[in-house]
């Protein structure tokens, strides 16, 4: 199996448990923090077309679109994108749900004003070609906003409290996420250093946050790792 249906396959899988988180997230106070730092680096327009990029169980889609914005959330879990249907029925909101690969987009040049990005990248097999396809699909002056963790040193493990992300999954899933995290080639690289290079280097302006972890994982009620979340805001020129 290639390393890309591995991967579609294991979130297919999560897709229950991750639907399930999202919706503790946006009921409790941790979603009001994550859209205020959105929001303070949008650009102050109504109406923004925007992409959500790994819409997983829709979380970006649904707190965007309920100020006003157009949104396409994207993913390549055909299951994911079912909980995102669930959830965006559940908190009453509209947003165009499509399953397509972050790396090779089936949008037009110059076609959104803001991409956003929630815990993809690490998981994506060629993240520098993910990035010159949201650099194309960009508008000129058009932002992007990308939340991950460097996951390259970490192990993930299998934990008793019922509050961590991997509570509850089995040990084949727990071998199988780390055999993937080790195939990709991003884990090689510094993180956020490599991508506010390589995004230097194809055209943005970035700024970078080192750890907003503290900012956003604030509800007790919810389940989240100890990994540092970094946050890049580019502007492409």
């Amino acid at each position: 199996m290639s390393l890309k249906n591995r991967i579609e396959r294991y979130w297919n899988i999560r897709s229950k448990d991750f639907g399930k988180v999202r919706r503790l997230e946006l009921k409790g106070k941790d979603a009001a923090e994550w859209l205020k730092i959105i929001r303070a680096h949008l650009p102050e327009r109504e109406n923004l077309k925007i992409l959500d990029a790994g819409t997983g169980a829709g979380f970006f889609a649904i707190l965007l679109s309920k100020i006003g914005h157009n949104v396409t959330g994207i993913d390549m879990s055909g299951e994911m994108i079912k909980e995102a249907e669930i959830n965006l029925k559940e908190f009453n909101c509209r947003a165009e749900l499509k399953k397509m690969d972050a790396q090779k987009l089936d949008f037009p040049d110059k076609n959104f004003d803001v991409i956003v990005s929630r815990n993809l990248t690490w998981t994506l097999p060629d993240v520098m070609q993910a990035y010159r396809e949201w650099y194309r699909v960009l508008k000129p002056g058009g932002i992007l906003i990308n939340f991950d963790s460097d996951c390259g040193t970490i192990k993930f493990e299998k934990k008793s409290d019922e509050k961590d992300v991997h509570a509850g999954i089995s040990d084949e899933l727990i071998e199988e996420c780390n055999s993937i995290k080790d195939d990709l080639k991003i884990t090689t690289h510094k993180r956020p250093e490599f991508d506010v290079q390589f995004l230097q280097k194809i055209g943005f302006n970035v700024r970078f946050d080192e750890d907003i972890s503290g900012k956003v994982h604030v509800d007790e009620s919810c389940r989240y790792d100890s990994i540092p979340l970094f946050a890049i805001y580019a502007e492409k020129v």
